[in-house]
């Protein structure tokens, strides 16, 4: 098995909503706001070399909305999902399999591309299996109005529509060395992927923790739709994570791809940051 970083850019999000009610005293060190009260975010995705299968987990945002859009969000950066996967040897025709952790346009935006005339949607790897948690599928296409800005439908359907949606089993597993847990805070059945690496638990945090900075249990978005959830599957988790070692690999971590935690007087915190390419 081979893992490779996907970097598919960074955007910009209002740093009162990454941070919920912590105030800006206390999170702008962790990431500094600029005169508009926007954090730089990156959005890192995972490619996994599992066998026969090559599966990438989440894709950014994509490229087929309008400018008005993008430019709300400020992207910026050098990478692009098309540049990561080629430099990683691959093209989205090699993909076998994409696992989307939940379906904000943040995380799925890439699986859908205007075809070359612009008139119809066509998926970005043609050959993959598309893999949902089935609780979280309904959640998207049924939005409550607090979240339908970031269910699309452009981003969503045409995965059903083309005949590429498969649901994640009550096993949870993708394959033999890739399971995940399940998250409520944030969403609906967000799916956090578990990586057997080596003797190494690498765990895909998504949005259960989008950065270093959201391991201190207060420090829960505004977007998260059950604050208090997350609050103890954040717990819960972080002892798991501290008592086993795991390796927690960040979406949203605009510095940090990755750490382990540890037990302090305080609770869990940061033990160490690295790159994945230096496991």
């Amino acid at each position: 098995m081979r893992l490779h970083t996907i970097h598919t850019g960074n955007f910009m999000l209002d740093g009162g909503a990454m941070f919920g009610t912590v105030p800006k005293s206390m999170w702008q060190h962790i990431n500094p706001a600029d005169e508009n009260n926007m954090c730089n975010w990156a959005m890192r995705c995972l490619l996994i070399e599992d066998g026969n299968r090559l599966i990438l987990i989440d894709n950014g945002m994509g490229e087929k909305q309008s400018e008005k859009f993008f430019g709300y969000y400020y992207l910026n950066g050098l990478h692009s999902l098309k540049k990561s996967l080629n430099d990683a040897g691959v093209d989205f025709g090699d993909i076998t399999d994409v696992v989307l952790t939940h379906l904000h346009f943040d995380h799925c935006g890439g699986s859908v591309k205007w075809n070359s005339m612009k008139d119809a949607y066509e998926l970005t790897f043609p050959k993959a299996n598309y893999w949902v948690h089935p609780a979280h599928w309904e959640h998207a296409i049924h939005p409550n109005p607090r979240e339908k800005a970031s269910f699309l439908r452009e981003n969503i359907l045409p995965i059903q529509e083309l005949g590429n949606l498969c649901f994640i089993g009550e096993d949870l597993k993708i394959s033999e060395n890739i399971s995940g847990i399940l998250a409520q805070g944030h969403t609906e059945s967000m799916f956090c992927p578990k990586i057997n690496i080596n003797g190494e638990t690498l765990v895909f945090m998504a949005d259960l923790l989008p950065s270093t900075g959201h391991i201190p249990l207060p420090y829960v978005m505004g977007y998260d739709t059950r604050p208090l959830q997350t609050l103890t599957e954040k717990e819960r988790f972080l002892k798991e994570a501290a008592d086993h070692g795991y390796i927690l690999f960040f979406e949203h971590d605009a510095v940090n791809e990755c750490c382990t935690v540890q037990h302090t007087e305080k609770g869990i915190r940061l033990q160490e940051t690295f790159a994945f390419s230096d496991i």
